[in-house]
């Protein structure tokens, strides 16, 4: 694989890739951090879409509402909202 940033991956080559980076949790399944996707310089919107495209889903995060404070009033909603998911969670069968 090319070492320069967002280069034109293969289904093979990104299958590889998310071996190399994922890790097993206690359930069997696999999961990938966004952050390592990135650090290798691979196109991560193509690996995402591969990701989903063999059943994987981003993990769910949640990022705590501002409270009071000096420019809490000027906050519309007072409940949490979804982050950007900082993980992908792939079954165990799509790394075969």
């Amino acid at each position: 694989m090319n070492d320069e940033p967002h280069t034109t991956l293969s289904d093979d080559e990104i299958l590889d890739l998310v071996r190399r980076l994922s890790r097993p949790l206690p359930s069997g399944d696999q999961v990938i951090e966004r952050a390592a996707i990135l650090a290798a310089g691979a196109d991560f919107t193509k690996v995402i879409d591969w990701v989903e495209a063999h059943d994987g889903r981003p993990e769910e995060a949640v990022v705590a509402a501002p409270s009071g404070g000096l420019h809490g009033s000027h906050f519309e909603d007072s409940g949490a909202r979804p982050a950007p998911p900082h993980r992908y969670i792939l079954p165990a069968a799509a790394l075969g």
